[in-house]
């Protein structure tokens, strides 16, 4: 039988990474969205992730997702700044 999950602790834990490698994914972040393609696909990420709006009607699955989505755009960004000031 599967364990439950406790409450507020995620489902599944990103393994821990070595300082260099967390350092080469971030470079090839960088590397990856300093391409002209890379920033027009960042700028299109960005615009559906963060200049939607729901209103009040909305389900809380429709929020979850678009959280979700938020969460995802900003750990690129954060990837792609760490990379180039590496």
């Amino acid at each position: 039988m599967l364990p439950i999950p406790q409450k507020n602790k995620p489902v599944f834990e990103v393994p821990p990474v070595s300082r260099l490698e967390r350092e080469q994914v971030e470079k090839a972040y960088a590397r990856l969205f300093s391409t002209e393609d890379g920033k027009m696909v960042l700028g299109h990420l960005q615009s559906i992730a963060f200049m939607r709006a729901y209103g009040a009607e909305s389900s809380d699955a429709q929020i979850r997702y678009a959280e979700g989505q938020r969460a995802l755009v900003a750990q690129i960004l954060r990837l792609v700044n760490a990379g180039r000031t590496a």
